[in-house]
């Protein structure tokens, strides 16, 4: 789940965004845009679905022409 939620970001953004996995306990998946908790899998009580992550790609394309327009 997170290699593929981590590769999906990327693909979003492209070069202009760093993805970082960090290995955690207990089934922890955070998703953190420039430092802001955009998904946690331990308040929401699950993994990302298929919305949850067509927003977060919303997100990170946002960011990115945010900042390179």
């Amino acid at each position: 789940m997170a290699f593929w939620m981590g590769s999906e970001l990327y693909a979003a953004g492209g070069s202009n965004v760093a993805v970082t996995l960090t290995p955690g306990q207990s089934g922890v998946f955070k998703v953190t845009l420039n430092g802001e908790v955009v998904f946690d899998k331990s308040e929401l009580g699950r993994y990302p679905a298929l919305p949850d992550a067509k927003e977060l790609k919303a997100q990170v394309i946002s960011m990115v022409e945010a900042v390179t327009v």
